[in-house]
């Protein structure tokens, strides 16, 4: 019976690496990274510091033999038996320690030999004669060049050879210096780059300080931001601006929550109280239920009201349920009908349209846009006119878009309100009620649907004076 066992695999580097921390991964990659720079750095110094050497025992060598065939030419010294001690000085003053020179004749044996026998193994040359004369050979520790000679009937070669152990020990001395420094670099490597990983790391660590902090104290925890102007500051300094945009977004959620709760208590309040009564005793009254039944329609249609200004501006906040963009062709029709509906429901005001330069120019923004657009702003008017009763609509023409002004002669907005006039269920008026001064959701509104259409829209106000919203929205 045979049984077969699987192999087991072993983890590969990177599964076992993945499950390292962070700061580890960090120090290893730093330290691996230096290292190889730091080897190949130090590599490439050693071969360029021992070719550079050899390269400069090859020129001095050239040089010795320039000067050495130089002077034997000059002194035209016979090489002959009798001259032999001559000779012998000359090249003996050419010689280095632990060098040869030998004079070859024209066969190729030796007639003069000065300095160091050098065994013949150890020249590049195996032979007695190298056609590669003038050419300076380097092998197994020896340095070795050729040139011929010529002097009266004399015609042979000078072989001068030296021996590069000291250099090659110099250069081996010099390899394990590079060894030794590779070796000090790698525990520099692994130190720099635990440092580098923990620099790296500490902001990190500190966001998730301040996430901690944040899920125990609350949005206003902050980052604490360095003074230094780099991308870690730049990441601080997004951080504690995403946190304060958080920290804004759930503050108005929160605002408008307790707004829109302390709207709709009002009129369900309203409609419960009278409802009560009417069911324990009001409904024997015919004028009781009457006005119970007139006020608890009222305050429906009120509730009513805001529920439809709610989702009219959800939807304009969220530009993908929107219809698309249109164009309104006829502007100046718009404009006229919306202060004709506003002075049939409003007997009392004068709307003026001054537009007529609108005759013939198109406008980006449907016609359902515009004319809800009027009747905000006109609505606005209305409320917010005190004892005026002149409303104003103007019209101007800019290169590429037009300006549309809705100017009241009210009772005007103070300076420090004006900021706050586009947050929802925000009155100027706090003493208004919702029936009278509105709900607060006409501007908001209107801001969406101008943003929407790539427009801007501006309110200024003084006090006693009026207030004046100018819409800009691009032409067709």
């Amino acid at each position: 019976m045979t049984a077969v066992f699987g192999k087991r695999r072993k983890p590969s580097l990177r599964k076992s690496s993945g499950k390292l921390p962070f700061h580890w991964r960090m120090t290893l990659l730093a330290a691996i990274l230096l290292s190889v720079l730091v080897t190949v750095s130090n590599l490439t110094q050693y071969f360029f510091v021992e070719r550079w050497m050899v390269r400069q025992e090859e020129a001095k060598m050239r040089q010795d033999m320039r000067e050495l065939l130089n002077e034997l030419l000059a002194k035209e010294i016979q090489i002959t038996p009798g001259n032999e001690t001559l000779l012998r000085l000359y090249l003996e003053r050419a010689n280095v320690h632990g060098g040869m020179i030998r004079l070859l004749d024209s066969n190729g044996d030796t007639a003069i030999m000065a300095g160091s026998t050098i065994s013949a193994e150890r020249i590049p040359w195996r032979s007695s004669t190298d056609p590669s004369l003038g050419a300076v050979h380097y092998e197994d520790g020896v340095l070795a060049m050729r040139s011929p000679i010529t002097i009266f009937n004399f015609q042979g070669t000078i072989e001068m050879v030296r021996g590069m152990e000291e250099l090659e020990r110099l250069i081996a001395r010099f390899f394990r210096i590079m060894i030794i420094c590779c070796g000090a670099a790698l525990l520099l490597s692994i130190a720099g780059g635990r440092l580098l990983a923990v620099g790296l790391i500490r902001p990190l660590r500190a966001m998730n300080a301040t996430m901690k902090k944040v899920r125990q104290n609350g949005l206003q925890e902050r980052m604490p931001v360095t003074g230094a102007k780099d991308e870690i500051t730049a990441l601080q300094t997004m951080f504690n601006g995403m946190m304060d945009e958080v920290e804004a977004s759930f503050g108005r959620q929160r605002r408008f929550v307790e707004d829109a709760s302390h709207e709709l208590r009002t009129p369900i309040a309203i409609m419960d109280g009278h409802l009560r009564m009417l069911s324990r005793w009001g409904k024997h009254d015919p004028d009781v239920t009457e006005n119970s039944l007139r006020i608890a329609t009222e305050e429906l249609e009120r509730l009513k009201g805001l529920v439809d200004n709610l989702l009219l501006l959800s939807r304009a906040e969220r530009t993908e349920e929107l219809e698309p963009r249109g164009i309104c062709e006829q502007p100046l029709t718009v404009l006229k009908d919306a202060a004709d509906k506003q002075m049939m429901m409003t007997p009392e005001f004068v709307v003026n349209v001054e537009a007529g330069m609108l005759e013939e120019v198109s406008i980006a923004i449907g016609e359902h846009e515009l004319a809800q657009l009027l009747r905000i702003l006109l609505d606005n008017a209305v409320k917010y006119s005190g004892e005026g009763r002149v409303i104003a609509i103007i019209a101007e023409l800019d290169v590429d878009q037009v300006r549309l002004s809705v100017e009241d002669r009210g009772v005007g907005i103070s300076e420090e309100d004006i900021p706050h006039v586009w947050d929802r269920f925000y009155r100027a008026d706090k003493a208004r009620s919702g029936g009278q001064g509105g709900y607060g959701l006409g501007l908001p509104i209107a801001k969406s649907l101008v943003r929407r259409h790539g427009g801007d829209i501006v309110l200024t106000s003084e006090l006693g004076v009026g207030t004046k919203v100018t819409v800009s929205l691009p032409l067709a």
